[in-house]
């Protein structure tokens, strides 16, 4: 049994091979073999830069979001936490009006 190294390639090798596989007389097929890689890699890097454009290969399974998406994340996790807190006390308030 042979075991298959997965390797993995950086945001900027996958921009400069989308790059490359776009100049006027290149093929994608060429471009694949000079950077030793399969073409259908080229493909799918294609079509996640045509979809995501310069958020595109984050890495390590991250989305890369713009500031107005990253500062609706925040106030979605801000407005969580307030309310677990808030019905944290509710609970705390039920519990102390029936000691009484």
């Amino acid at each position: 049994m042979s075991e298959q190294i997965r390797r993995t390639y950086d945001a900027e090798f996958k921009r400069q091979a989308v790059r490359l596989s776009l100049e006027e007389g290149r093929t994608v097929s060429g471009v694949a073999e000079g950077l030793g890689i399969h073409k259908d890699l080229i493909y799918q890097w294609r079509k996640q830069m045509k979809k995501e454009g310069e958020l595109a290969f984050p890495g390590n399974g991250k989305q890369l979001l713009t500031e107005e998406q990253q500062r609706v994340k925040d106030l979605e996790k801000r407005l969580k936490d307030t309310e677990l807190e808030r019905d944290i006390l509710k609970k705390a308030l039920a519990i102390f009006s029936q000691a009484q």
